[in-house]
């Protein structure tokens, strides 16, 4: 783990001119740079292109990472070789796991960054990342072709045009990775101006304007929005309940033991709440802000203090006062997200006990931006009736970084696939949260900036965040192609040796009274003559690795590294038990693919004009992805799943007449051969 100079690999536009590149990743933030790393790690010639090269990396919100379902993401792309994670482990200034109380399945990895930390370290991995290219420059629109007619689609993509000038740039795929600076808006009191995030411009309206006229494709509108920076030493912290981080940081990256942030050096973090004098100052100055009476969606879980003041009149509100480095003289207010005019932000913020002396570095602002409806992608993050066409983050309507990387990773590894003429690849939401979001968004869409949740995920006793090395890594590197040997070699030695460990504690098989004398202090009933292994008394509350590595140290012993991943799954092994034969089912259902060039509405089965209506708009890739689909019945499902049936019975007579008619061609052929000239 570190963040070492590196030489850049930066590109001027007169050096590519004639260039074709594999995959172009237009944007510099969570999901670009996933995007594009993924992509050179699957072998593809990758340019990333970003309107400031410092920006690269930037944390435009909150300067923190991971959570209760984010922080699944944010290991899962990490077990995929991603980013975020080690720059996570490398930034962090404040290691916590939420949810500790409940069971490790929503356990929450958690850090507060230091800022420019976070940048270095994705810029130095970047700009060091073996046929990555990176180019400082603005997209004006896509180049776009007639179609490969062997693949589905409406339209080709052959790579961008860049704004200001005629420099035209080729690729066989494009990755649009646009956050908010799709036709962004920033927001302040009464005041708008273009732009996608403070102090930077907007992307280029021809690119909307590709998509909407030249592709065709259903666009909407959203919101989002940041609260204001506060001076640090303006806040009377004494006044504010104090947090302390876990005193023993746990690393985002399953390739890390430790932090860079050592433990005594981690940074607190501070809880205050809103008083009556903030929901009086928000409905005082509601005629003053245009951003909060404006119809477009906004964030329902990170929401403006205005949206919860109005929504939930007369309640306290949390404001988390959170470090922004090691160094910096700022605070993040998060949970006073806010767009009035900023003499009335200072005003409000002033209302806040700890608060009522502060300063504001920077106004909070909101921002409106474009994004693309994605029930028009298929779960390869392609857009379905554009050849060579993936987005990824906030243009496919999520929020929030974890969001953003895990699908600016997997949108990278498809477009490389798809540049080097290998197939795409899909995860289920059977196997991992990145499976969840991705078929959440393309089956059913979104009405406002979707967030993840361990809620969202049928299996999550099956994909907690200790496993996702276990579930993920192989596939990443023999499937996909975008984790390291180094990383796939190391997996498999932990996936070994949890099951060599896990035979082990079998191994040991004895008496309930037996047990009672090796480990007197646990509870165990011996009313039942019943024998049990090791890892039966691992699911009991009060018995720990360590405790049985104790009494059988010539077994045991050598399993120590493993001592929680052990104890978490012997805690889980009964629900993951009961869970896998439904996996299967499911699995079964995702596996029946739908040809994307379906008729609906002449198909000869029983559907409503309703469903058939639902069906042509989203032409979900699987049956099981059709059964997510609002507006989908049971009965369309049993008649799609019918049609399926059939349709693959004659597709396999057909195979089969077409290779024994191929036999009899090789017989004749060989007989003939045989017969004297």
């Amino acid at each position: 783990m570190g963040c070492s100079s590196t030489k850049p690999h930066l590109a001027h536009v007169g050096h590519l001119a004639g260039h074709q590149y594999d995959v172009i990743v237009v944007g510099g933030g969570h999901a670009g740079t996933e995007a594009a790393a993924a992509a050179a790690r699957v072998g593809a010639e990758t340019l990333l292109i970003t309107q400031k090269i410092h920006t690269i990396g930037a944390l435009s919100c909150n300067p923190s990472l991971g959570g209760v379902g984010k922080g699944q993401l944010v290991k899962e792309v990490d077990a995929l070789d991603g980013l975020c994670g080690r720059a996570g482990d490398w930034a962090g200034i404040h290691f916590s796991i939420l949810n500790r109380r409940k069971g490790p399945a929503v356990w929450g990895p958690r850090a507060q960054l230091d800022r420019q930390r976070y940048r270095d370290f994705i810029q130095s991995e970047l700009l060091s990342t073996p046929r990555l290219t990176v180019l400082e420059g603005s997209v004006e629109e896509l180049l776009v072709t007639e179609p490969n007619p062997e693949e589905p689609g409406h339209h080709r993509v052959t790579g961008i045009r860049l704004a200001n000038g005629s420099h035209a740039i080729s690729a066989r795929s494009v990755v649009l990775t646009t956050g908010t600076f799709l036709s962004g808006s920033l927001f302040v009191g009464q005041t708008t101006s273009p732009g996608g995030r403070i102090g930077d411009a907007p992307s280029s309206p021809g690119l909307s304007h590709t998509l909407r006229e030249r592709l065709g494709l259903r666009t909407g509108r959203l919101r989002t929005g940041t609260p204001p920076r506060i001076v640090k030493d303006s806040v009377d912290l004494s006044l504010a309940k104090l947090h302390l981080p876990d005193s023993h940081p746990t690393p985002f990256s399953f390739l890390n033991t430790h932090t860079h942030c050592k433990p005594e050096e981690q940074l607190p973090c501070y809880l205050t709440f809103t008083t009556p004098g903030v929901e009086r100052v928000v409905r005082e100055s509601l005629q003053l802000n245009c951003h909060i009476q404006q119809d477009t969606k906004g964030p329902r879980y990170c929401p403006s203090i205005e949206s919860r003041v109005l929504r939930f009149p007369g309640r306290s509100h949390q404001v988390w006062l959170e470090p922004e480095g090691v160094t910096s003289d700022l605070l993040y207010p998060q949970g006073l997200s806010m767009t009035m005019p900023p003499d009335i932000q200072l005003r409000l913020i002033r209302e806040i006990p700890p608060m009522r002396r502060a300063e504001i570095h920077t106004p909070g602002y909101g921002v409106q931006y474009d994004f693309v409806c994605p029930t028009q992608l298929s779960p390869a993050l392609q857009v379905k009736s554009t050849q060579g066409l993936f987005l990824a983050g906030q243009i496919n309507g999520t929020t929030g970084y974890e969001e953003a990387a895990a699908q600016g990773l997997w949108a990278g590894a498809n477009a490389a696939r798809w540049a080097l003429s290998m197939p795409t690849v899909t995860l289920s939401r059977t196997e991992s949260y990145i499976g969840v979001l991705i078929d959440d968004l393309v089956s059913r869409g979104v009405t406002e900036p979707y967030r993840m949740f361990t809620s969202r995920a049928e299996f999550r006793t099956s994909l907690r965040p200790d496993n996702a090395d276990l579930r993920l890594t192989p596939k990443g590197f023999e499937e996909v192609g975008c984790v390291s040997s180094v990383r796939y070699q190391e997996s498999l030695r932990v996936r070994n040796s949890l099951q060599d460990a896990l035979t082990a504690l079998q191994a040991l098989f004895l008496s309930t009274s037996s047990w009672k004398k090796k480990l007197p202090s646990v509870p165990i009933s011996e009313t039942k003559s019943t024998l049990l292994t090791g890892l039966d008394l691992l699911q009991y509350n009060d018995v720990t690795f360590e405790m049985l590595a104790s009494a059988f140290p010539e077994s045991l012993s050598s399993y120590m590294e493993f001592a929680q991943r052990l104890k978490i799954e012997a805690v889980y092994k009964p629900h993951c038990d009961l869970n896998k034969k439904e996996i299967e089912r499911i699995q079964r259902e995702e596996n029946m693919s739908l040809p994307q060039d379906i008729d609906y509405f002449s198909l000869p089965v029983s559907l409503s004009d309703e469903v058939r209506e639902i069906l042509d708009r989203v032409r979900p890739s699987t049956l099981g992805a059709a059964t997510r689909l609002e507006g989908i019945t049971p009965a369309a499902v049993v008649n799609l799943l019918n049609y399926v049936r059939v349709t693959e019975k004659k597709k396999e007579t057909h195979r089969n007449q077409r290779h024994q008619e191929a036999q009899r061609d090789e017989e004749l052929c060989a007989n003939s051969a045989s017969l004297p000239q």
